[in-house]
């Protein structure tokens, strides 16, 4: 693995693990996390880009996270009480790494968030915990690092 790819995986995870734990235990999503995470993350992974001479991916990564950003911002503005403005900045956040491998990779991590989530909510109301209050942070990035485990799909650049 290229050592700035790996320097940014490395990064993500640190953050990822943090910003879990943070919003598991707060609800919260600090910005002097996420931020920080970001700027890092899609640093690292434009340097590479451009060290490798694969200027695609750094469209990959700014329009990854662009997009993962705008997506949740759509959530956010349908149900801010569901959804908040911590994140959307997490999801800017998770869809640079995902933009690395194209847009299907944005596309289907941010799924598999929707989904593991929602397999979340589902279980709390099933438990009967009607005003339970769920952080969607954890299954933002565990939707995220699952899809990245999984690796480079069909036709994708691999990494």
């Amino acid at each position: 693995m290229p050592v700035l790819l790996a320097l940014a995986a490395g990064v993500f995870a640190v953050a990822s693990i943090s910003l879990g734990v943070i919003d598991a235990r707060t609800h919260r999503l600090p910005d002097a996390v996420v931020l920080p995470a970001l700027l890092a993350v899609a640093g690292l992974l434009v340097a590479e880009a451009v060290r490798t001479g694969e200027p695609g991916r750094t469209v990959g990564v700014g329009g990854g996270a662009a997009a993962a950003f705008v997506a949740a911002l759509v959530l956010h503005r349908a149900r801010p009480g569901a959804f908040g403005g911590g994140d959307v900045k997490l999801a800017a956040l998770v869809g640079a790494p995902l933009g690395w491998y194209g847009p299907e990779a944005v596309a289907s991590g941010l799924l598999l968030a929707l989904l593991l989530g929602g397999v979340a909510a589902a279980g709390v109301l099933l438990a009967g915990e009607r005003r339970a209050e769920i952080a969607y942070g954890p299954w933002l990035l565990s939707g995220a690092w699952l899809r990245l485990l999984v690796g480079p799909g069909e036709g994708m650049p691999s990494g």
